[in-house]
């Protein structure tokens, strides 16, 4: 195998690499010549395959920043209302009593 196709074998074994392609913070050329100085059984490697749990948690914490909670409270109380209005259809509607269907006799013509 040349070293273009075991670089791409080194990345499919080790997804975690794409990360840091799509944050910017590495290339992939810059990915490949550290794959063909050192290889990929080497310590150079161990920064960016093990440093999962602080990534993912970097990530989140941009992620809950970026939540408006004041737009999730209006959606909240939005909700509570048209439940509130639901509740009062069905309590009403239990409470009024239907009249009987009584059938028209057919000979009475538009109420004779």
């Amino acid at each position: 195998m040349n070293g273009k196709n075991e670089f791409k074998e080194f990345v499919r074994n080790n997804p975690n690499l794409i990360k840091y392609v799509r944050d910017g913070s590495k290339t992939w050329q810059d990915f490949y010549q550290i794959f063909n100085l050192y290889g990929s059984d080497d310590s150079v490697w161990s920064d960016y395959l093990n440093d999962t749990t602080s990534k993912s948690s970097i990530d989140l914490m941009s992620w809950l920043k970026g939540i408006d909670l004041d737009s999730i409270q209006s959606g909240v109380e939005s909700i509570q209302r048209v439940l509130g209005v639901f509740q009062d259809f069905a309590s009403n509607d239990s409470s009024v009593k239907k009249e009987e269907y009584k059938p028209r006799p057919l000979y009475k013509h538009f109420e004779d």
